[in-house]
Parts: structure tokens; C-alpha cells; sequence
């Protein structure tokens, strides 16, 4: 990682050289050895160290120009210097972005902490590990087409003319494995799993083995269902993901752009059940990668999103604040046109429900693991969606997999139909989220 001090020592000597006298500058550094395997054999090794910097420079008028280089060093630095400042007088006139007003706020317990990589050795041999075990659980389980192993160290820094300095650093690893069956007269069936923590070391690859396995096997015996209206039960990964396909919710910048769901007018109403309260929470003790500062150097943090059914916070870059007059959030991302993005949703039951839901006595409910084709089955503006699901039919604690069938609704409904949030929440890669239960769901058995 360069040194953030010198880097800062130099920008502002060559900005001063220039005449430049208002900028900021945001980098990052990924160094990341990842590897895939084949049937007990390495099918790819991959090393990779990226670095990106965003340099942003305002001029007499304060019109904006911004460049994006890899290069640091004192003349990689004032060329990027040179070119934003030139860019500058061809920059938005209006709602110029504008540096974050907390860009220069302590953080608190800012930790940078990195593990040890292990050899790239280790990692194979892991994963491999892995693939034996996972293809010797069931004879039926002939291989993991798709599977990977990777530990990263990630370093950032942002800076900008007024004094602010921030850096963080920290390492992960994280292991995905997605297994295949082939059985005669039989489709085949598939499922996968994933885990990441700070370091190989702790990282739960046996966890990641059994769930596939578990998950791969629950598809063996499988059934059509039937098309018709059924009570459904969302897993934490398939409830988060159509979260994160309808963010525009809560996406300030989106609201603005009326490309949203909502209206800055939409505050204070009921948009969900009263059961369901949903945070976006960068600093959960259990996101591994938590990051303390966004893009614009905005300190990160918990913002209420929905409480008890109510909508009550949107997610900001210091320019959406400012137009709406909110408090910043810690969700920005820089460029020549900021955008907003969630960071870890926490998903969690506000109040406890009259009635528990389970599956070990509910009738005929569809447990739907995994949402697929996102991009194309989402209509994020109308709030509509129809998606391919991977699940189960449940009977009385009894699965049956579920042949082919698609999911429809509309999202603002299923956030109303709600009508159950378990209580034992799980770690998914986008947040902490409990099992959803929703009403009913038309589906369309194939």
C-alpha cells in the first residue's frame, strides 16, 4: 500500500504548483490469489493486485472535473491533477457534488487489521479437500462444476484539501462450492453454498461442504407442483436478494432521479408488515468486510431503514443530504456523478408475532432458497417481479424438491404480506436476514 501521508505531502505540493486549490482523492488496493479445481486437480490459479485512484478538482467556479488513474507517484499524481482541472470546466453546473462535511470527523475504533495470506499451496490443497469430501457424501453427487477459493487484502485511503486523511485495511477469504448430480432417467439437480471470514484459518469450509451437500441431496427426489396461490417462506439469501433488486427504495440519489419506488414524501409511511424492521448497518459485528468510511470519506454507521412496517431513512452521499436535508449515512461512492449503494443489511423481527410459524407443522408451503435470474425477471421501477426459484414443497417438515416453477409479485405487496419473521437470523454475503414468511405468492409450476 503506498503511504497515504507522502501521497497527501505530494498532491497538496503539486495542487499548490498548479494553482489547484480544492480537490480530494480516493484509492484502493485489492491483492487477491484465488483458485478453482477440477476432478483433484488446480483448473486455475489467479494472483492479482489492483489499484484504482479517483482524483476530483474544482475550479474558480466551482465546476467539478474528475480522472481515475493507477498511478500514485509524484507525476502519475500531477497529471491526474492536471487533467481533472482541465475536465473541470466541462463539469455539471448544477448540484456540483461538493466535499462530505464529515469528511474530517474521528472515527472511533477505526481498526485496520490484516491476517497472514497463506500459500497459494494451502489453497489448493483446501479445496481439493473440499471437492473429495463434497463428491463422497452421495454416489449421486458427480461433480462441483463450479467452486473457488479466495484470500484477499484490501487497503483504501481518501483525502482531499481541507486536511482529511483516512485509511483502512483488512484481509478476507472466502470459499463458494456448488455441486451437480447426475442420476439415470434423472435431471440433474444442483445447489451451493458459501462462507468468508478474516483469514483461511477460521474460515468454515467443512460448514460450506455440508450445506451443499445437504441442500444437493434435498434436490435428488423432486416433483412438480402445481400452479396456484401458496404461503411462502423466503431463505435469508433469496429475501435479501430481492431486497437488494428493489433498493431503489431506499436510495436517495434514485429518489432524486425518480427512478425509485418512493418520493422524498414517502418518509413516515407504512410500506411493510409491522413484524419486519430492516437496517443498513456497515458496522455489524458480523460483516466480515466492514468498511468505516464510504468513497466522499463520510464515517459509515447504522441507518434505520424500516421500523415496524414504517419507512424511516434513506440512504445518502453528501450531495443527496444537502438537496433533501438529511443527515449524511456513509453510502457514497465517488466519480463524476456520485451514486448511493447499501453497504450490510440487517434484516430482524420488530415485535414478536401472536402466532409462530414453523416448518415442522406448517402444510404446504413453498421454501424458496435461491432467486435466479435477477437481471432479467426484475422490474425494479414497477415493483413487479417473476423469477425462476430453487426450493421446496414443505409438508409437515417433510421437503420435496421442487421440479422447475417461477415466483411472482409485486415487492411493495410481499413487504405488506409479511405475516412471520423467525427469530434465528443467518450470515449471507449482503447481511444478517431470518427466515421471511409471506401470506401468499402465485406460482407457476412448469
Amino acid at each position: 500500500m503506498p503511504n497515504i501521508n507522502e501521497i497527501a505531502t505530494s498532491a497538496k505540493e503539486t495542487a499548490n504548483k498548479l494553482g489547484i486549490n480544492k480537490f480530494d482523492i480516493y484509492g484502493s488496493t485489492v491483492d487477491e490469489t484465488s483458485v478453482q479445481v477440477d476432478q483433484g486437480e488446480p483448473k486455475q490459479v489467479k494472483a492479482s493486485n489492483r489499484s484504482g485512484v479517483t482524483v476530483r478538482v474544482w475550479n474558480e467556479d466551482n465546476t467539478m472535473g474528475v480522472t481515475s488513474t493507477t498511478d500514485v507517484d509524484p507525476k502519475g499524481l500531477e497529471l491526474a491533477l492536471k487533467t481533472a482541472y482541465e475536465a473541470s470546466f466541462f463539469g455539471v453546473r448544477e448540484n456540483v457534488p461538493d466535499f462530505s462535511p464529515e469528511a474530517t470527523v474521528n472515527i472511533e475504533n477505526n481498526k485496520s487489521e490484516k491476517a497472514n495470506q497463506a500459500p497459494v499451496s494451502q489453497l489448493i490443497e483446501s479445496l481439493v479437500k473440499a471437492e473429495k469430501e463434497l463428491l463422497s457424501v452421495h454416489s449421486a453427487i458427480k461433480g462441483v462444476p463450479y467452486n473457488g477459493l479466495a484470500q484477499r487484502d484490501i487497503d483504501r485511503f481518501y483525502l482531499n484539501s481541507n486536511g482529511a486523511i483516512r485509511t483502512e485495511s483488512h484481509s478476507l477469504a472466502s470459499i463458494y462450492l456448488y455441486s451437480k448430480t447426475e442420476e439415470e432417467g434423472k435431471k440433474p439437480r444442483s445447489a451451493g453454498a458459501f462462507r468468508i471470514n478474516h483469514n483461511l484459518d477460521n474460515l468454515d469450509i467443512n460448514g460450506c461442504i455440508k450445506e451443499t451437500a445437504d441442500k444437493t441431496i434435498s434436490h435428488l427426489n423432486y416433483e412438480k407442483v402445481t400452479t396456484g396461490k401458496y404461503r411462502v417462506v423466503f431463505s435469508p439469501e433469496a429475501f435479501l436478494s430481492l431486497l437488494s433488486a428493489f433498493s431503489n427504495l431506499f436510495n436517495a440519489q434514485s429518489i432524486l432521479d425518480k427512478q425509485s419506488l418512493s418520493t422524498p414524501d414517502s418518509l413516515g409511511n407504512q410500506i411493510a408488515s409491522p413484524l419486519l424492521s430492516v437496517c443498513d448497518d456497515a458496522l455489524h459485528p458480523a460483516n466480515i468486510g466492514a468498511e468505516a468510511f464510504d468513497g466522499e470519506g463520510t464515517p459509515t454507521r447504522r441507518v434505520s431503514l424500516i421500523e415496524n412496517g414504517v419507512l424511516t431513512g434513506f440512504l445518502h452521499s453528501a450531495g443527496t443530504a444537502k438537496r433533501m436535508n438529511a443527515n449524511l449515512t456513509g453510502n457514497a461512492s465517488i466519480g463524476a456523478k456520485v451514486s448511493v449503494s447499501p453497504n450490510f443489511y440487517h434484516v430482524f423481527a420488530s415485535t414478536n408475532s401472536e402466532e409462530e410459524y414453523s416448518l415442522e407443522t406448517a402444510e404446504n408451503v413453498i421454501l424458496i432458497d435461491d432467486l435466479q435470474a435477477l437481471h432479467a425477471g426484475v422490474k425494479a421501477l414497477q415493483g413487479s417481479f417473476s423469477l425462476p426459484f430453487d426450493g421446496w414443497l414443505v409438508n409437515k417438515g417433510v421437503k420435496t424438491s421442487i421440479e422447475s416453477a417461477t415466483v411472482a409479485g409485486d415487492f411493495l405487496q410481499v413487504l405488506k404480506s409479511i405475516i412471520y419473521v423467525d427469530k434465528e437470523p443467518e450470515l449471507t454475503p449482503g447481511g444478517v436476514c431470518p427466515r421471511i414468511w409471506i401470506d401468499e405468492l402465485s406460482i407457476t409450476g412448469e
